[in-house]
């Protein structure tokens, strides 16, 4: 009963780390330098929209989800073996740490900064100074969670094999 509840919940958390993990990869290799190209209003006006359309349902259980169920897997996998253990507890440091804490303390008051800007009246000036001020923070904020979830992920993938074998 045990491993089969340990099984699952490295399956389930594995799972959502991944969708995480590509969420973060689509949007650092397509998403940010797609819409880079963009005059000043568009880059503003695009990031304005998709911040707002992301805080969604099924965005709220990816994003959320494996913050439970990374915290659930150290408990659960204390008494396992040694090596699965810290492979699971690493991957869930990479993605408390990288994701949630850079997501909160990094992207998300970038976020509120821009979308508090009404930009069709801004000057020009204006929203050059704050795409300076938004853009190379804001990038490098995700792709150091781009980097700490797909580790997480990668990690979690061989605590799977590892587990598997036992």
């Amino acid at each position: 009963m045990q491993l089969t509840l340990n099984l699952s919940s490295l399956l389930v958390t594995t799972f959502f780390t991944g969708l995480t993990a590509g969420l973060c990869f689509t949007w650092a290799n397509a998403v940010t330098p797609g819409i880079g190209r963009l005059d000043d209003l568009g880059f503003l006006h695009a990031f304005q929209q998709m911040n707002r359309a992301i805080i969604n349902p099924i965005f709220i259980v990816v994003f959320m989800g494996p913050m439970i169920t990374h915290i659930a897997n150290i408990f659960l996998f204390k008494s396992d073996n040694s090596t699965v253990f810290w492979l699971v507890l690493t991957a869930a440091i990479l993605y408390l740490i990288g994701l949630v804490l850079m997501t909160v303390l990094g992207n998300v008051p970038l976020n509120e900064m821009i979308d508090k800007v009404d930009l069709l009246s801004a000057t020009p000036e204006e929203l050059a100074s704050l795409r300076e001020q938004f853009e190379v923070r804001w990038n490098r904020f995700h792709i150091v969670r781009t980097i700490t979830t797909s580790l997480s992920f990668g990690l979690l993938i061989v605590s799977i094999v590892l587990h598997s074998k036992q």
